[in-house]
């Protein structure tokens, strides 16, 4: 028995010896940390889902060992709004971001994937587009907890809406939300954050989260505070009244004891482009208060949403759905079309997203092109066309200057979203156009903004990328290059990064990252997606689960 027992002990000792050190040794990279600081030459160690070690580990095993020549090393970048929502559900390799290096995407502006009554479950079944997908949750946690178990790339993570909140305690009115109806809202958030959403968000240019007045914001965010949260929003207004919605989110910030973010800030329209000085610095002077107000942007001169945004607000309330019949009563086309004023010309205004097929021919046109081939003026090819598609018709809006985006990459407190869902070039996601942020927001700013333009330095963009987000949303160990930190690392060649997508051909992937690892698990290697469902339900720091 004696002699048995030494003999398994030798056997494990021997055993053990024969174990590597590590899963994977990345050699010779050129590590940029996530902290903005001057990158250095180190090899990285991962373990299961952890960044192990960095430094000199030529002396160390592991299972893989790649020599990288020098390229970079970086955290994974974090993606402050997606609209990935329904895409990971037909598809969770997240294709179009995690290409572009992106592996954490945050949900949720201003509309969320629960809390859901029955009837709000019904209406998610039914008014469903070229992606099918049953509603298997209910609440906002069980749905991240869904996308985890059913497999995705990447992780995610999401604030809960206000306008969701609304639908669930109010409905779509326009009006005053009932005391006890803000304590619905107020439970609901509640339970948002303790299930693991990061905050609470609105965004007050759409029903019904903009029918919120600023108290009600403040009362909702209150509870979001107390459990660490942040509010973001996307203001009221992005042109006339840029600078007053600016201050309505700092007012949130500072009554309710918040961080606060503006989603994808802008200066709207070529009248008001002058106001973005204005606005960058009241956010400087609350920051100078003590509020943690910062912001995030996309990459582009143009946005997108509905076409529908150009109609009077009184057509526009209660929803789309209610847009839609108000435009298909003839009694009401006259007095619609007399007050149609286009916030945008109808020359700066593309149309990409259709859901009915026969319209896709016009995707890729201008309205007003549009609107000449119909033999109608732009305000009665608008109408009609929301009409016969029976959706608000998504398009882009050439709206905004170059200047004024290299102006906000340069500064420190701005991050970085897509505003847009991450796509495989192939399948039911060409069906319909996109906009090319969905394709190269990220990348844009270490290639153009970056290495060719050199508005910043490419350990600053990988900082603002990285480990800005992650401390803005309270992130535990995820946003740096270090040990103990999860490992969500990212290896490109600065040299080759660069954006494909065009307004034209949106549906074509970013070039230049080289390999992905999320949660320590390789999901790109050598630009190829290795097909591993890595991503997990990233919990806010409210969390109160087991």
């Amino acid at each position: 028995m004696k002699n048995l027992l030494l003999f398994l002990t030798i056997l494990l000792a021997v055993a053990s010896c024969d174990q590597p050190d590590y899963d994977t040794i990345l050699k010779n990279g050129l590590i940029y940390d996530g902290s903005g600081d001057k990158p250095y030459k180190a090899d990285v160690a991962i373990k299961a889902d952890t960044v192990a070690a960095i430094g000199d580990l030529s002396e160390f095993t592991a299972t893989e060992i790649i020599d990288l020549n020098g390229l970079a090393v970086a955290p994974g970048f974090i993606n402050m709004l997606s609209w990935a929502n329904t895409a990971l559900l037909e598809d969770g390799r997240s294709q179009g971001d995690i290409r572009q290096g992106v592996t954490l995407e945050v949900l949720g502006e201003g509309s969320s994937m629960g809390p859901l009554t029955d009837s709000m479950k019904l209406d998610m079944s039914t008014d469903q587009g070229d992606i099918k997908y049953e509603v298997k949750w209910t609440t906002l946690g069980e749905y991240l907890q869904y996308l985890e178990e059913k497999g995705i790339s990447t992780n995610v993570a999401s604030f809960v809406g206000n306008g969701t909140l609304r639908r669930y305690a109010v409905g779509n009115e326009n009006r005053k939300a009932t005391p006890e109806e803000l304590d619905v809202m107020k439970g609901l958030v509640k339970q948002a954050m303790e299930e693991g959403a990061v905050g609470i968000s609105s965004s007050l240019l759409y029903a019904p989260s903009g029918y919120a007045d600023t108290q009600e914001l403040v009362e909702l965010a209150k509870v979001a505070s107390e459990y660490d949260g942040m509010y973001i929003s996307h203001i009221r207004s992005e042109g006339s009244e840029l600078l007053e919605a600016i201050n309505e989110l700092i007012t949130i910030s500072r009554e309710a004891n918040i961080a606060a973010e503006v989603y994808h800030l802008k200066a709207s329209g070529q009248e008001y482009w002058n106001k973005l000085d204005t606005a960058i610095m009241l956010i400087e002077d609350a920051r100078k208060e003590g509020l943690l107000v910062t912001a995030d942007i996309y990459t582009y001169p143009a946005s997108s949403t509905g076409l529908h945004v150009q109609l009077p607000d009184w057509v526009r309330e209660e929803g789309v759905e209610a847009t839609i019949k108000r435009l298909a009563d003839s009694t009401l086309r006259e007095r619609i079309l007399s007050e149609i004023k286009f916030t945008n010309p109808p020359s700066s205004i593309m149309l990409v997203g259709f859901k009915n097929e026969e319209l896709r021919k016009y995707t890729g046109m201008r309205l007003d092109a549009v609107a000449e081939e119909l033999g109608k003026t732009p305000a009665e090819a608008m109408i009609d066309l929301i009409v016969e598609d029976d959706s608000r018709i998504q398009v882009v809006y050439f709206s905004m200057s170059e200047e004024n985006i290299a102006k906000k990459v340069a500064v420190p407190w701005v991050s970085f979203c897509s505003d847009a869902g991450s796509y495989t070039n192939e399948g039911v996601f060409i069906k319909s156009s996109t906009h090319p942020r969905a394709y190269g927001s990220f990348i844009r700013v270490l290639g153009k903004y970056a290495r060719d333009e050199k508005v910043i330095t490419l350990e600053e963009g990988i900082r603002k990328l990285s480990s800005l987000p992650a401390q803005n949303l309270k992130l535990e160990k995820r946003g740096m290059l270090k040990p103990g930190y999860y490992a969500d690392v990212v290896v490109f060649d600065p040299e080759k990064i660069n954006d494909k997508a065009t307004f034209e051909k949106p549906h074509q992937y970013a070039e230049g990252v080289i390999h992905v690892w999320v949660n320590g698990t390789s999901v790109l290697k050598d630009g190829n997606h290795t097909g591993a469902n890595a991503g997990r339900f990233v919990k806010g720091p409210g969390y109160r689960g087991k």
